[in-house]
């Protein structure tokens, strides 16, 4: 999306609808922080991908979550 132009149309566009709708929109993708700073400033704030982490089995994510939400406070 940072490289084509019509991707980047499309996830503005897909995060407009979602604001209009009054629903949050989670990019799902997400690996650098170039793309995450591009998704926030059109105004997305939820992302998934392996910019944050690899899937994870549940009792390892619960691990992660845990220890995110620590390192947050």
């Amino acid at each position: 999306m940072l490289i084509d132009a019509g991707s980047g149309a499309i996830a503005h566009t897909i995060i407009s609808l979602g604001e209009a709708m009054g629903i949050s929109v989670v990019a799902e993708g997400v690996e650098t922080e170039e793309q995450q700073e591009f998704l926030a400033h059109m105004g997305c704030h939820s992302y998934q991908g392996y910019l944050f982490s690899a899937a994870l089995p549940l009792e390892e994510f619960d691990q992660w979550l845990a220890s995110f939400a620590k390192n947050a406070v």
